[in-house]
């Protein structure tokens, strides 16, 4: 059996949008699968592991922020050779998450990659510092359970952890014992259809994925990736 961690993450906000909100950011009631995997893979990411979250634990009570804030409209890129924020600017509402905290269960599967495919979301990753050469390694899960501890225990990671969108940072550590810790709220509901993650077995058109989520006494399992719960 693959070694089960647990991350405490908290933040002030958190924004896990809905994707049939086109317009208005609007947070899910809770954290998502795909947002739980990015809290574990911004402290250990390599190609050779995947993250799979498994459990949810809501430890504060629900709670809503409605806030109008400035975005923009488009994206830089390289042909467009940057934006003007004041011709671009758009002002939007959003209803948040505030004041959240939750544990975090998951485990990593071994994928058989040895290289570094070229995302340009990850050309910023750095070797570990304790790393052997790439063209040394040998990988092994055991590896990847010392490099994760190590990292966690030290408060490392590759980017800053957030809750949503990247400006939700969140504070993370390791759960060794869950005794004497908080107990998740005492709730239960139905979440309905959530974002379980993104289909990348087309990587020129990703699909998303769902699944009818439930929150019993403050828990969510989450379903494996392949079973019947979770639909495209």
């Amino acid at each position: 059996m693959p070694r089960t961690y647990c991350l405490e993450v908290t933040g002030d906000f958190a924004c896990f949008t809905r994707p049939e909100m086109k317009v208005e950011r609007v947070s899910y009631d809770v954290i998502t699968p795909s947002a739980a995997r990015a809290v574990f893979e911004a402290i250990l990411w390599k190609p050779a592991i995947r993250w799979v979250p498994t459990r949810i634990e809501v430890l504060n009570p629900v709670k809503w922020v409605s806030v109008r804030r400035n975005e923009v409209g488009s994206k830089v890129s390289v042909s467009n050779n940057g934006i003007y924020v004041e011709d671009d600017r758009q002002q939007r509402a959003g209803l948040f998450l505030r004041d959240v905290k939750y544990r975090l269960y998951a485990h990593f599967e071994m994928t058989g990659r040895n290289h570094r495919p070229n995302y340009p979301h990850l050309l910023n990753v750095v070797q570990d510092e304790e790393e052997e050469p790439l063209h040394r390694q040998s990988n092994t899960p055991e590896k990847f359970l010392n490099m994760f501890e190590r990292r966690v225990a030290k408060g490392q990671c590759i980017n800053q952890p957030y809750l949503g969108c990247r400006e939700f940072s969140c504070d993370f550590r390791l759960i060794e014992k869950p005794v004497g810790e908080s107990t998740p709220i005492n709730e239960t509901r139905e979440l309905g259809w959530m974002l379980y993650d993104m289909d990348y077995n087309s990587p020129a058109d990703p699909m998303p994925r769902f699944f009818n989520a439930r929150m019993v006494n403050g828990a969510i399992k989450i379903p494996d990736w392949n079973s019947e719960e979770v639909r495209g």
